[in-house]
């Protein structure tokens, strides 16, 4: 933004100190003025003019006097102002470089002001803190910018691959390269989609509404159900109602990732799938949890990274296209909700998230 040039804060400091001081000191002198007269030390003489009273000569210099305190008052406060608002902008000039390192890309730059909490100290802590967490959300975005390049050109590649393949061989079957060419452009279609759900959840361009996770924890379970038998898995649900206001699409969107990959990550045979809500003070539940294989500790913290996949224990027909957990806790973070995963002492993941209640 273009703006017409001023006076520095330096320069508008000095003056206020100085004038400050010249107030203050006029008012002392005004002030021993008026001690003086009030006892008889100076007295008129009937025609407006001051004079000193008898045996009071040392007053005759005060109106001189006074004003050399005035203008040493005057250069004090100009030299003294200017030196002190030179110490107290000093932070503020080391903040406006770290802004416009970053505003040049230098994400890395700290501020580091040492001493003891004070408004600057505590802006420059805050602006640090926001060059951290703007550092980790511009490597996150660069990772997901990456894995996602290279799962859309994983399904390209593969289906220039089976191209290729039936140009060489004409007597190709040419039923089984369409089945695996719409396999794989069934994967990527997915992949987009999930990709697009996952930018609209970010980006909050959804319209809230009054909703009930308990019914959406049922109509995902219908919806998987047929999965689910055809892998061996077993779905309870359970809980009471659990009212939070967001859009009823994306939380929809949520309940049945957790339930899918509670599915296709499960022992299997003979598996189970626990979907329950309810609420807390001031919050909507809704918890799903499973059975399955024991998880390292550091790889739970990776599981709602974009394309994390976990384990190999993804079955082969329903692979996912590694943005479940990810596609949660963008939608979770857009409802102002939290996310919890832990893990479960027998094997298997509790998913555990929690929205701002309403109607309670």
């Amino acid at each position: 933004m273009d703006r017409e040039p001023g006076a520095s804060v330096r320069l508008k400091l000095t003056l206020s100190y100085a004038a400050f001081l010249m107030v203050a000191g006029g008012l002392l002198l005004a002030a021993v003025g008026f001690f003086l007269v009030s006892e008889g030390w100076l007295q008129t003489n009937g025609q407006g003019a001051w004079r000193a009273t008898p045996g009071t000569t040392f007053v005759r210099g005060f109106a001189p006097l006074a004003a050399w305190v005035m203008l040493f008052l005057l250069v004090f406060g100009l030299a003294g102002g200017w030196f002190l608002a030179g110490r107290m902008l000093a932070p503020l000039h080391r903040i406006t470089d770290a802004t416009r390192a970053a505003a040049h890309g230098s994400l890395s730059h700290r501020i580091g002001l040492e001493g003891r909490s004070d408004e600057f100290r505590e802006l420059a802590d805050a602006f640090d803190m926001m060059l951290t967490e703007l550092e980790a959300h511009v490597a996150e975005q660069r990772r997901f910018a990456a894995n996602a390049s290279h799962e859309l050109r994983t399904p390209l590649a593969v289906s220039k691959s089976l191209l290729d393949v039936a140009r060489a061989d004409p007597d190709r079957d040419i039923g089984e390269l369409v089945d695996r060419l719409s396999t794989v452009n069934t994967r990527a279609i997915d992949l987009t989609e999930a990709l697009l759900l996952l930018s609209r959840a970010e980006q909050r361009a959804f319209t809230r509404e009054d909703v009930d996770l308990s019914l959406l924890a049922e109509e995902a379970v219908e919806t998987l159900l047929p999965l689910a038998e055809k892998s061996g898995v077993a779905l309870e649900t359970r809980g009471d109602i659990a009212r939070a206001s967001g859009s009823q699409p994306l939380l929809l969107q949520l309940a049945t990732n957790l339930v899918h990959n509670a599915i296709v990550h499960n022992v299997p045979e003979r598996g189970t799938v626990w979907i329950t809500t309810g609420v807390r003070p001031g919050a909507a539940v809704l918890t799903v949890e499973n059975t399955g294989e024991s998880l390292p500790p550091d790889l739970v913290a990776t599981l709602t990274e974009p394309f994390q996949r976990g384990t190999e224990r993804i079955r082969g027909d329903h692979p996912g296209v590694g943005l479940g957990l990810a596609i949660v806790r963008s939608i979770t973070r857009a409802h102002d909700g939290t996310l919890t995963l832990t893990l479960r002492p027998s094997g298997g993941l509790r998913v555990t998230v929690e929205l701002p209640a309403t109607g309670m």
